[in-house]
């Protein structure tokens, strides 16, 4: 199966007046394309460091990152930005939506930065809007939406470049059990079209809808186990499109 994600002997530290922070220590992991991870671990584990370090918003102290055959540890902020624009869409737990613009407008946001045409931002951010059930809220502000409504926007606009990984940092924190559970059932759906899928949790009931768990513990990995409670089939289709 082709890497995708590619994390060797990851250092992260931080300076906070005279104490050094050891947030992620000699960590290595890697993701393969179209697998569906699930990052976990308590408050103070590291793994909100590894997504910001696996989204390029942050970089290692030491260590090799390799993002779809791409060396990160030398690139300007320029390509970096480049690379979180193209390469990752993101999903964030308080949606981060621009409260004055529509629907339509929030999505087509990235193809905005991208240099597309305004009449292909729109094509596009419709399409995405159609396939995540909101085609008929592409008027409305974030604050005429539900909570649900608003984080299919957030999706619809993480999956508007066609990213190769989509990244959700507690994707359903601020959602009802219900609505969580229409969420995870999207993130599914995008993982099943060809989507590789990083989930960033600490509720191990929407880590258990991944493929695979990650366990953090103290700025290492502590488990990496495939996840139990999916069939084997799924496995075999999930490896089949891999290798496809």
């Amino acid at each position: 199966m082709k890497e995708i994600i590619s994390l060797k002997n990851i250092r992260r530290s931080y300076q906070i007046g005279e104490e050094t922070i050891h947030a992620l220590s000699d960590l290595s992991l890697s993701i393969a394309k179209n697998e569906y991870v699930a990052l976990m671990g308590p408050s103070g584990s590291g793994k909100s460091t590894l997504m910001n370090i696996i989204g390029c918003l942050d970089t290692p102290s030491s260590g090799e990152y390799v993002l779809n055959g791409q060396s990160v540890a030398n690139m300007s902020d320029n390509e970096l930005a480049a690379v979180r624009n193209k390469e990752i869409g993101f999903v964030f737990q308080t949606f981060n939506l621009l409260p004055r613009a529509s629907t339509l407008e929030n999505v087509a946001l990235p193809l905005v930065y991208a240099g597309f045409s305004k009449a292909d931002r729109d094509k596009r951010a419709m399409e995405v809007l159609e396939s995540v059930g909101l085609g008929n809220r592409v008027k409305h502000k974030p604050n005429e939406l539900s909570g649900g409504q608003r984080q299919r926007v957030a999706v619809a606009r993480a999956l508007v470049n066609h990213p190769s990984i989509i990244l959700a940092d507690e994707p359903t924190g601020n959602l009802d059990s219900k609505t969580s559970v229409e969420i995870m059932g999207l993130f599914e759906e995008i993982h099943k079209l060809g989507n590789t899928v990083v989930l960033v949790t600490h509720e191990e009931d929407i880590a258990l809808h991944a493929h695979r768990i990650v366990r953090l513990k103290d700025g290492k990995v502590e488990s990496d186990q495939a996840n139990p409670n999916i069939t084997t089939y799924q496995l075999r289709t999930a490896s089949a499109q891999n290798k496809a």
